[in-house]
C-alpha cells in the first residue's frame, strides 16, 4: 500500500463491482448526503488533489497539513489541529475525511464560512474539544483514590505485575496516546449541545444560526481533507465477518462484510474466499470469532472499504486473541528477530569482556553498584551508586547499559531496532525490541556479571549541589538486583540490621549495611534534588497505575490494585532525570546540528482557556501561568480530609487535557532554540539516555555521546535523517503506549467479567445535561452514567450560580412513600458497581440508589 493518497492511481486489488453505494451508511454520510453531495450519483468521495497542487496550496496558505485525530465515541466527528494552536479545524463526517483514518497525516481545505460551526457561548464545543486522543498524558489514563484503601483482590497472588519505571513518567507524561482515549477522558464541564432539561436561557449568541452573521470567536472552521500525506494508521483492525444483506445480489456469492470493532475503521468487503471454508454454510458458528483485517483499497464510488483477510484470532473477549489483535492494529512486530539479526550478537557463548575493551574503560567492578527495578523486571538498563568522600561530599553515579556496543550502526539489528524503536509493555508479557540475549543477559545488568556500561558520574554535596561532573564509558559489576519494594523498606527502616535472608542475593565485596546506607544517602540527596525542581517550576501530573496479579497456569487475573509511587520510585526517577539532563547538554556541546533532544511544547491555548474557565465555574484557584504555579496549585488547594486525594485525582485527570505530547527532535532541524524547552520539567535541555535496552532514541543518544567525548566514530547519519528517526520513534512511542494502555483495559475487562460486580465508591468529575462522568476510587477508572439508564421518574439539568448541577428522582420502592431526589455535583461522592455488559469485553458502572449504598 501506498504511504501517501494525493491523487487517483489505479488499483490491482479493487471492490468488486456492483456494491449498493447507501448500504454504508454512518451518521457522518447521512449528514453530508443531506447537504450539496445529494446530487453526487457517481463518487461518494472527492478526488485527491495531486501532489504539486498540495504542494502549491500548503506555500499559498490555501491548504492545511495535520495529523487527523478521529473522536471514538463519535466517529463521524474528526479534527487537525489549528496551525494557530487556538481551535482545532472540525471535518463533519465521512465523506469530509475522504477516507484518511486515524492518525494519518492529511491536508484540508477549509469550507466556505456559512459551513462553519456555531460555537455556543456555554461551552458545547466541548464534546468535540475536549476528546483528544492526541492529548492526554500517558500516566494520567488511570487515576485512583488515597492509598490506604487500595488492596489487592488476591490473599497470595501467584505473579504480581508491577509497573516498570519508565522516565517518560518523570517527565509528567507527557508522551500521549495518539490512537485512543482511555475510557471516560471526556469534557470539562456541560455539554449544551445535548438536549437540556430545565436548563436556563441561553445568551443570544446561541440563537443565531447563520455563521456569517457571527464573529469568529464564536465560530469553529470546517474543513475536508483533500490529500492523505501519509498513511501513519496501520490499515489493520480487529472485527467480526457476516454475510451481506442482500441474499440475491451477485455480490452475495463473492464476499463477505468485515466489521470493525473500531467504528473509527470503515466496514469492508472481503472475498468469501478469505473466510473460513463453512462461513457460507454456518456463519452463526462465526458470529463471535475476532479476525484481523487489512484495509487494502477505498474507491472514491464505494462507501464500503475493501480487505484482505490477514488471519482467525479466536474467541473475542479472550485474552490472548485479543492481545494479539491490539497489536496488529497498532503495527507492532512481535515477529521473531531473522537469522541475520542473530547473527549480529556475540556467537560464543559465555561471552566474556575482551581485554581490549576492559582497557578503553574506566574500571567501576569493585565499587558498590546496584540496581532498583519492579521485581519482575528482566531488563535491567540502569544502576546506582553512592560513596562518601573524605569532605563530607558524595561521588554519585548513574550507570546505563551500553547498548551500542552490541548495535552496531549499519547492521541487520541496528536496522530491526530502529524500526521497533520501543519495547511493548504488555500486561502479561514484553514484546522486546532487541533479542533477548541483548535484553535478558549481556546488556542488562544482572548482579555478580561483569556488564558494559555508559556513566554519568558528579561530585556532589549532601543537598544535592552538584561541583563536578564526568562522563565515560565503564564496566561495572553490579553486587545486588533490588526492587522497589526492598529499597523502600530500607528507606523506612534506617536502623534496622536487614538479614541475608531479607534481600537477594549479594555480592561477598559488600556488606549489607554499605548498600543500606548507600540507598539513604541516595534517598537524603534525590529528596533535595525534587524540591528544588519544583521549587525551580517543574510540574508532575502523578502517575498512578492500575497493576494485576495474574494466575501462574492461566494467565487470568485474579486481581487488581493501584501500583503505589513510592520514595524508592522517586529516588531513581531523580537521578534518571539528572542524568538526562546533563547527557542533553554535552551532546548538545558538541553537536548542535545534530542532538537528538526531547522537547515538550506547553499547552494547547484553547483547551487551556476552557480548563480556566471552567475553574472560575467552580470557584477553584488555579493558577496556569506556568508549569510550576500549575503544580503548587494542584497541591495546595485540596484540603486534608480523607477524600483530598480523590479530589485532586479530578482535577489532575483535567489538568492532562491541554497538554501537548512531549516529542524526540533532531537540534538542526528548529532554528529557534526557544522552542527545545521542555514545559512540564521546566528545563531548556532534555534528551533520553537511561533506558537503551527498550528505546531506540536513548541508543541514538549514547552513539553521540561516545562521539561527543572521542570515545567513537561520529553519527553517520545527517540531520534530516536523524529527524525522520526521531519522528518514527514519536510514532512508535505513541503507538506503544496506546498499546500497553488497551492491554490494561482488556485485563480490567476480564477481571470485571470474571469478578463483577465490583463495588467502590466514585467521585464526580462532569456533568452534562444527561449524564454525568465519574472517577471510580478503587480502580481508578472513568466511566459515564446515563441518566435514562436509571430507575428515575425524572432528572434536571441546570446551573447553581456558573457550577452545573443534575437532579435525580429516584423511582420510589415498594416501602417509601415518596420518590427519593439525588442531587450531583462535580466532586458529589456516589456508590457504583462495575458491572458486565453484553458485549465479550463491555462494563458499566452503575449508580447505586442513595440511602442504600451498603
Amino acid at each position: 500500500m501506498n504511504n501517501s493518497d494525493c491523487r487517483i492511481n489505479p488499483k490491482k486489488l479493487g471492490p468488486p463491482r456492483g456494491e449498493p453505494h447507501a448500504a454504508a451508511s454512518t451518521p457522518g454520510d447521512r449528514k453530508n448526503r443531506s447537504k450539496p453531495m445529494r446530487g453526487r450519483k457517481k463518487n461518494v468521495f472527492e478526488a485527491y488533489m495531486s501532489r504539486e497542487d498540495v504542494a502549491a496550496g500548503l506555500k499559498r496558505g490555501e491548504l492545511i497539513q495535520g495529523a487527523l485525530r478521529i473522536n471514538p465515541k463519535k466517529y463521524h466527528e474528526a479534527f487537525i489541529p489549528s496551525p494557530d494552536g487556538i481551535r482545532d479545524i472540525f471535518i463533519d463526517g465521512m465523506v469530509a475525511r475522504n477516507r484518511a483514518l486515524n492518525g494519518d497525516i492529511v491536508v484540508v481545505k477549509l469550507l466556505p464560512k456559512e459551513q462553519w460551526k456555531v460555537i455556543k457561548p456555554d461551552g458545547n464545543d466541548k464534546e468535540t474539544e475536549v476528546t483528544h486522543e492526541s492529548d492526554v498524558p500517558e500516566e494520567l489514563l488511570g487515576t485512583c483514590l488515597p492509598r490506604d484503601s487500595v488492596k489487592g483482590d488476591a490473599d497470595s497472588p501467584d505473579v504480581i505485575i508491577e509497573a516498570q519505571f519508565d522516565d517518560n513518567d518523570a517527565e509528567n507524561g507527557q508522551e500521549s496516546s495518539q490512537n485512543g482515549l482511555a475510557d471516560g477522558i471526556k469534557k470539562l464541564a456541560v455539554d449544551t449541545s445535548e438536549k437540556e432539561i430545565g436548563c436556563a436561557k441561553q445568551e443570544d449568541v446561541s440563537k443565531v444560526n447563520d455563521p456569517k452573521l457571527l464573529p469568529e470567536k464564536f465560530l469553529q472552521r470546517t474543513a475536508k481533507v483533500v490529500c492523505i500525506l501519509e498513511k501513519k494508521h496501520s490499515r489493520a483492525a480487529t472485527g467480526f465477518i457476516k454475510l451481506l444483506a442482500d441474499k440475491n445480489s451477485e455480490l452475495f456469492r463473492k464476499c463477505a462484510m468485515f466489521s470493525p470493532v473500531d467504528h473509527r475503521v470503515p466496514r469492508a468487503y472481503v472475498y468469501l474466499a478469505e473466510c473460513p471454508p463453512d462461513f457460507m454454510i454456518q456463519p452463526e458458528n462465526y458470529s463471535s470469532t475476532l479476525f484481523i483485517c487489512r484495509i487494502v483499497d477505498w474507491r472514491e464510488d464505494s462507501n464500503f472499504a475493501f480487505g484482505q483477510m490477514a488471519k482467525s484470532l479466536g474467541q473475542a473477549g479472550e485474552i490472548e486473541p485479543e492481545t494479539e489483535g491490539i497489536l496488529m492494529e497498532y503495527g507492532v512486530d512481535f515477529s521473531d528477530f531473522s537469522q541475520d539479526v542473530l547473527e549480529c550478537l556475540p556467537q560464543s557463548l559465555p561471552w566474556t569482556i575482551p581485554p581490549a575493551e576492559l582497557a578503553n574503560r574506566r574500571d567501576l567492578r569493585k565499587e558498590c553498584i546496584f540496581t532498583i527495578d519492579p521485581s519482575t523486571a528482566r531488563d535491567l538498563d540502569d544502576a546506582l551508586s553512592c560513596k562518601e568522600l573524605p569532605d563530607g561530599n558524595f561521588e554519585v553515579g548513574v550507570h546505563i547499559a551500553d547498548v551500542s556496543y552490541f548495535v552496531v550502526e549499519g547492521t541487520a539489528l541496528d536496522h530491526v531496532a530502529s524500526g521497533r524503536a520501543t519495547s511493548v509493555y504488555l500486561v502479561q508479557k514484553v514484546i522486546p525490541m532487541l533479542p533477548r540475549l541483548l535484553c535478558e543477559e549481556l546488556c542488562s545488568l544482572n548482579p555478580m556479571k561483569d556488564r558494559l556500561t555508559f556513566s554519568v558520574m558528579w561530585r556532589m554535596t549532601p543537598e544535592g549541589k552538584i561541583l563536578d561532573e564526568w562522563f565515560g564509558r565503564t564496566v561495572i559489576c553490579s553486587c545486588v538486583q533490588l526492587s522497589y519494594d526492598h529499597a523502600q523498606s530500607m528507606i523506612e527502616n534506617p536502623r534496622k540490621v536487614f538479614e541475608t535472608e531479607e534481600l537477594p542475593p549479594i555480592s561477598p565485596q559488600h556488606p549489607i549495611d554499605e548498600i543500606h546506607q548507600a540507598v539513604l544517602n541516595l534517598h537524603r540527596i534525590a529528596t533535595h534534588l525534587r524540591k528544588q525542581r519544583f521549587v525551580d517550576g517543574a510540574l508532575r501530573l502523578d502517575q498512578l497505575k492500575l497493576s494485576f496479579t495474574l494466575d501462574k497456569e492461566s494467565g487470568m487475573p485474579q486481581g487488581c490494585y493501584i501500583y503505589q509511587y513510592r520514595d524508592s520510585n522517586k529516588l531513581v526517577e531523580e537521578f534518571m532525570l539528572l542524568a538526562n539532563m546533563a547527557v542533553a547538554h554535552q551532546i548538545y556541546r558538541s553537536f548542535p546540528q545534530l542532538a537528538l533532544l526531547r522537547r515538550h511544547p506547553p499547552p494547547q491555548t484553547k483547551m487551556l482557556n476552557d480548563l480556566v474557565e471552567f475553574c472560575d465555574q467552580m470557584g477553584l484557584a488555579i493558577d496556569f501561568s506556568s508549569a510550576g504555579a500549575l503544580h503548587k496549585s494542584l497541591n495546595e488547594v485540596f484540603g486534608a480530609d480523607s477524600y483530598a486525594e480523590a479530589r485532586k485525582e479530578v482535577l489532575t485527570s483535567m489538568f492532562s487535557r491541554p497538554m501537548q505530547m512531549a516529542l524526540y527532535f533532531c537540534a538542526g532541524t528548529l532554528a529557534d532554540e526557544s522552542l527545545f524547552h521542555h514545559y512540564a520539567l521546566n528545563v531548556p535541555l532534555y534528551t533520553h539516555f537511561t533506558s537503551p535496552i527498550r528505546r531506540f532514541a536513548d541508543i541514538l543518544v549514547h552513539r553521540l555521546l561516545s562521539a561527543s567525548l572521542g570515545a567513537g566514530r561520529p553519527l553517520g547519519r545527517r540531520k534530516e535523517a536523524i529527524q525522520k528517526q526521531a519522528e518514527h520513534c514519536n510514532d512508535r512511542k505513541m503507538a506503544s503506549k496506546r498499546v500497553q494502555e488497551l492491554s490494561a483495559d482488556l485485563f480490567f475487562a476480564v477481571f470485571v467479567r470474571e469478578c463483577g460486580p465490583l463495588e467502590s465508591e466514585a467521585m464526580v468529575m462532569g456533568i452534562l445535561s444527561e449524564a454525568f462522568d465519574v472517577l471510580v476510587l478503587r480502580f481508578g477508572v472513568q466511566k459515564r452514567i446515563y441518566c435514562n439508564a436509571l430507575p428515575l421518574t425524572g432528572f434536571r439539568f441546570q446551573k447553581v450560580g456558573k457550577k452545573p448541577e443534575l437532579t435525580l428522582t429516584w423511582e420510589p420502592e415498594s416501602q417509601e412513600p415518596e420518590a427519593t431526589s439525588q442531587t450531583i455535583t462535580i466532586f458529589t461522592l456516589v456508590e457504583v458497581a462495575l458491572t458486565p455488559d453484553s458485549g465479550p469485553l463491555r462494563y458499566s458502572a452503575v449508580l447505586k440508589r442513595p440511602g442504600r449504598e451498603k
